[in-house]
């Protein structure tokens, strides 16, 4: 995946700037960069050999390792961390800065140290706890390695020591030195005032709930503070003001919800994202739509969408499918007349169009926390695809019907045969992954390994892409990409056992279920709320926060729980690429290199039809399980 800037919501945190040359800090950033990446990089290694061998031994040799599994948990809570650390340094948590971009030059400066700030407090208030909780687990032995637990549970206290180290630096590095004093300062009071409301918080009961989880989260995310770092401030105040619950549980929350073992598929598709990029898959398959297509009117607008639909069956992130597709089709796109803007516009639609197409990381997440089959939810999201690029490619041939293709070639039946034999190995990948996990070959953890040794194969000795100097990079780029998510998971899972442990949950699924108009009233209200969640939160985190508490509530009121989890999923989609709120609009816009403003006016007609596409699948339960 690409690295981009995002103009008005990015994901990471804005440095600190610093004219000054290079300094001792940054020299010593730059060590512990390596510190940290290097082992980042050989641990995303690491997972993939040991499930590929798990795959082989079971599948190939019928002897299975018995240890792997266990092993591979435990190198991923150090995967997560460490990246959660490489992401940090690189300013790549997940932060939405809609309100700060639009704050005069001093206020947003002071707004982006403040968040450095405020994640460094998280990180102070929690180090310890961390080590408690690590030298609690030193007392249980893993089952199959019969070795200490402290062994997995140390990721944790090592990861948030580098992230606060990173922090101090980046404040270390600042010019403004009464900038940074009056974040800190900030920061602190506005804690201290809470820690003296201590006695005043905890007779409000519930209505603690909307002070943190609604105030402190609002606040914190329109502030411009990384979502994971404004999850676990809130879920941190909760506990520690409001309950006798120790602070530790709250560690052991973040444990839990970063070690599900079906999470490892994270890094991997992230990694298998970069990997058709690199060889030159993805450009492939876009060659052969292109020449399939590409003479009708608006038809290269009919291969954005379709080239979307296939790569989403391979990488599984969203920002990997826009980086792999923009920069092969846009070019040609806008030779022959197409506006930037409607471009971008298109590309955000296709983003929200393929959120349910396997193996897409919402998915994985959605089976992880709600126990849901990864198997049905990857069958069942393959054909809302479907139903979004039809009302998607209605409105392509309402727009362009009078587009003037006098100057377009027509690609020859030989042509179009060529490419689509160079393309066939690429276009297999997403039947290959498929198969393998529907027959069994593979769980949908490891699934992710076949595809990898399929791409490395298929990229050095058919398309002859392989560029070994390009291997660490994306190793990296994958452990930052998958720490960023994984550490806004275990702080979501800590809030979703707020709630839980608070008796929320009960109450909303009493709301819920009492809904007048049952089902189809329960489908409407969870299509607006994900749709405000998905542009507000992102979808991942509103999934960890929400989907424990409502898919019980579906299954109550008669909603088959893979139907919900495609209305669920689509309507995140849409508010996650809609504007002004939407990070995937503007990762789009960044990856199109286009203004944003360009494409505010034409994407409201690709929401629409998204709109109108979803509420098809939401009518029609059969689209989502028909073939279970």
């Amino acid at each position: 995946m690409a690295r981009v800037e995002i103009t008005e919501i990015e994901v990471g945190e804005v440095a600190v700037q610093s004219p000054r040359p290079p300094s001792l800090t940054g020299l010593l950033e730059s060590i512990l960069g390596l510190v940290v990446e290097i082992p980042a990089a050989i641990l995303v290694v690491a997972e993939i050999v040991i499930l590929f061998a798990g795959v082989v031994a079971r599948y190939g040799l019928h002897r299975p390792l018995i240890w792997s599994d266990e092993l591979a948990s435990i190198l991923f809570l150090w995967l997560a961390m460490l990246g959660a650390a490489v992401a940090f340094r690189r300013s790549e948590h997940m932060r939405m800065t809609a309100v700060v971009a639009s704050a005069r030059p001093a206020l947003r400066a002071y707004l982006d140290v403040v968040a450095t700030c405020a994640a460094l407090a998280f990180l102070l208030l929690i180090v310890w706890p961390s080590y408690e909780y690590a030298y609690e687990e030193s007392f249980i032995t893993t089952p199959a390695l019969q070795i200490p637990n402290w062994w997995r549970a140390a990721a944790l206290p090592v990861g948030i020591c580098f992230m606060a180290l990173f922090a101090v630096l980046r404040l270390a590095r600042s010019s403004d030195y009464r900038l940074v004093a009056g974040a800190l300062l900030s920061v602190v009071v506005v804690i201290g005032l809470f820690w003296l409301g201590q006695p005043y918080l905890r007779p409000l009961g519930n209505l603690n709930l909307i002070i943190f989880f609604v105030g402190v989260v609002g606040f914190t995310v329109f502030a411009g503070v990384p979502i994971a770092f404004a999850f676990g401030l809130a879920i941190f105040g909760y506990l520690a003001l409001t309950t006798h619950t120790p602070v530790m549980v709250l560690i052991g929350r973040m444990d839990e919800g970063m070690s599900h073992l079906i999470l490892l598929s994270v890094p991997l598709f992230v990694f298998l994202g970069l990997l058709i990029e690199m060889t030159g898959m993805a450009r492939a398959m876009v060659a052969f739509l292109a020449n399939l297509l590409g003479h009708v009117r608006g038809g290269l607008h009919y291969v954005l969408v379709g080239a979307m639909y296939l790569v989403s069956g391979i990488s599984g992130s969203k920002a990997a499918d826009m980086a792999a597709v923009a920069p092969v089709l846009f070019p040609e796109m806008k030779q022959r007349g197409a506006r930037p803007g409607d471009l971008v516009a298109l590309l955000a639609a296709t983003g929200a169009q393929t959120e349910t197409i396997p193996p897409s990381l919402v998915l994985i997440t959605i089976g992880s926390v709600t126990g849901v089959s990864i198997a049905a939810l990857f069958t069942g999201g393959l054909l809302p695809g479907i139903v979004l690029a039809i009302t998607l490619s209605a409105l392509i041939w309402w727009r362009y019907r009078d587009e003037n293709l006098s100057h377009v070639r027509r690609a020859s039946a030989g042509e179009v045969g060529r490419t689509f034999i160079i393309a066939l190995p690429a276009l297999a990948l997403p039947f290959v992954i498929r198969y393998a996990v529907v027959e069994g070959i593979a769980t949908a953890t490891e699934v992710s390994t076949i595809g990898i040794v399929y791409g490395i194969v298929v990229g050095i000795l058919v398309y002859r892409r392989f560029d070994w100097r390009r291997l660490l990079p994306m190793l990296v780029e994958t452990a930052a990409l998958s720490g960023a998510i994984l550490l806004i998971i275990g702080c979501a899972t800590g809030m979703a056992w707020g709630l839980t442990q608070s008796g929320f949950s009960r109450s909303l699924a009493a709301a819920m279920t009492g809904l007048p108009g049952g089902a189809a009233t329960f489908i409407a209200v969870s299509i607006v709320a994900f749709t405000i969640l998905g542009s507000v939160l992102e979808g991942i985190p509103a999934i960890v926060l929400f989907g424990p508490l409502l898919f019980p509530i579906a299954r109550a009121v008669g909603v088959h729980e893979v139907h919900y989890a495609m209305i669920v999923i689509l309507a995140m989609g849409i508010g996650l690429f809609a504007p002004p709120f939407g990070v995937g609009y503007y990762a789009a816009c960044a990856i199109g290199r286009v203004d944003p403003a360009e494409g505010i006016r034409p994407i409201w007609g690709y929401l629409l039809a998204l709109l109108v596409g979803l509420i098809i699948v939401a009518v029609f339960p059969w689209i989502s399980i028909g073939f279970l």
